[in-house]
């Protein structure tokens, strides 16, 4: 039995900002406890509106070496791509 405390992903959303980022990991038994770590290492000047913890392990992530089969099927889906929509100048830029 490990005596080490899981591994928590820290995700901060900023006081500006509308998405959580990835800010770091830490050690923590618990996710309540890694909250309050994540608080005092992460958002020392109060730049955090919410915080996100997850298991390391409970993360699963793409592999960078298999990006063409993972997403080329995208580019046969035209529908996705608005390159054939007329834009009104009143739009303004987009």
């Amino acid at each position: 039995m490990s005596s080490e405390w899981p591994l928590w992903e820290i995700f901060i959303r900023g006081q500006h900002g509308l998405n959580h980022r990835h800010v770091g990991s830490l050690h923590a038994p618990d996710a309540d406890m890694a909250i309050r770590h994540a608080r005092d290492v992460y958002t020392r000047r109060n730049e955090g509106v919410s915080i996100w913890v997850v298991k390391s392990e409970n993360i699963t992530a793409s592999v960078p070496s298999e990006k063409g089969p993972l997403f080329e099927p995208s580019n046969s889906k035209v529908y996705r791509h608005p390159s054939f929509y007329d834009i009104p100048e009143e739009v303004g830029h987009m």
